[in-house]
């Protein structure tokens, strides 16, 4: 099939930054573009070559747009499946596969998708409510998740006590073990539609203690090349289980023993990644679209030590955005900043990032930390 500069149309489910990001490589390519967001202020309605706004859990909504593309991904998991589902079965080709995303998109199915396949998670329950949990649960402290509608830290939370439950909806969730893990790393992994795969170098995450958000991705992760070796190993084993077409992120957690479990996975561009726009020879975004058009998938070494730094409203802060310090910044070395296009900040918002490159990866993450403390996201 000819995609370039061609009638070849690519639909994306989801306008957001993710959905931006793909952009940078479709409008280089010259590759048709179709998105569906339910915001008329959405990051990727000038970038892209048609715009359609609607709910992307509308079943009727998704079915009528993916009828004019010929090949169909998402930005975000929070999509109609069974309109997805019925689209696939007419010949539109839908990445990633709505069978997957339906194990994904609910906590509980994933987990027992890992328990079913062998592959190490922490040791969990699944409950039909919060409430049947607090019944059964005694042993703290654990970690509660609701099944689905969570991201960005939402949905999670540490219960340290019995008490804890009274604070939480009461939705269908799990109970999983606390892991005494030393470190958080995460793995993307691409498959193209015939079956060729490749992962990213291992990433550390540093994560905000309040909002259980990322602020700082470092690649490569402090870790040996043993560990390194068995995490990417991993990634791609989850991924082949899953059965993924696209990128796969793969969140683990290495434990003081030395033993690496699956947190949770996302099957999409990721915040994990986003290092890869500067630091890598084939960022995730052009990876994405290679993977899902089956293309020859590109390199993904690492060209330079990087560090991402999330870009999230601040706590107090509520309403049109104002980025204080960004030109401060960019008197820094090896500084690179993305914006995303939000018009309105809210606290911990996702708002944009800024990676910043160099040979030593120690350097770059002291200015990575200088950028941190520089750029602050506020309303007017």
């Amino acid at each position: 099939m000819h995609y370039f500069s061609s009638e070849f149309k690519l639909g994306i489910l989801g306008g957001g930054q993710l959905g931006k990001m793909l952009l940078y490589t479709t409008r280089r390519w010259d590759i048709q573009t179709y998105v569906l967001d339910p915001s008329s202020e959405a990051p990727s309605r000038f970038a892209c070559n048609h715009f359609v706004q609607g709910d992307l859990k509308d079943f009727e909504t998704v079915y009528q747009f993916g009828k004019k593309v010929d090949v169909l991904t998402i930005e975000i998991e929070h999509v109609n499946v069974a309109a997805l589902k019925k689209l696939k079965s007419e010949g539109v080709k839908v990445y990633p596969e709505p069978e997957a995303l339906e194990i994904i998109g609910n906590k509980c199915s994933q987990k027992s998708h890992y328990a079913t396949h062998n592959i190490p998670t922490a040791p969990f329950q699944n409950f039909e409510s919060t409430s049947n949990a607090q019944k059964t649960i005694s042993n703290f402290p654990c970690v509660w998740k609701s099944a689905t509608g969570g991201y960005d830290g939402k949905g999670v939370k540490i219960l340290k006590s019995a008490e804890d439950f009274n604070d939480l909806p009461d939705v269908p969730c799990l109970i999983e073990e606390l892991i005494d893990f030393d470190n958080e790393l995460a793995v993307i992994v691409a498959s193209s539609a015939s079956g060729a795969q490749k992962s990213y170098p291992v990433v550390g995450m540093d994560f905000h203690p309040e909002a259980n958000q990322v602020e700082f991705v470092v690649c490569p992760a402090n870790i040996d090349d043993t560990i390194a070796n068995k995490a990417r190993e991993l990634a791609l084993t989850v991924a082949k289980s899953l059965k993924v077409t696209g990128l796969l992120a793969v969140e683990l957690f290495l434990a003081k023993d030395g033993s690496i479990y699956v947190n949770e996975v996302a099957p999409r561009p990721h915040n994990s990644g986003h290092y890869s726009l500067e630091g890598s020879y084939t960022d995730q975004f052009e990876q994405h679209i290679r993977a899902i058009l089956d293309l020859p998938l590109g390199c993904t070494d690492s060209k330079v030590a990087a560090v991402m730094v999330n870009l999230v409203g601040e706590e107090s802060h509520t309403g049109p955005v104002h980025y204080m310090g960004l030109s401060e910044a960019l008197t820094i070395e090896g500084v690179s900043p993305h914006i995303y296009g939000k018009a309105e900040t809210r606290p911990f918002r996702k708002m944009g990032h800024v990676t910043i490159v160099g040979e030593e990866l120690e350097e770059v993450y002291l200015r990575a930390r200088k950028v941190k403390d520089l750029i602050k996201v506020i309303s007017r």
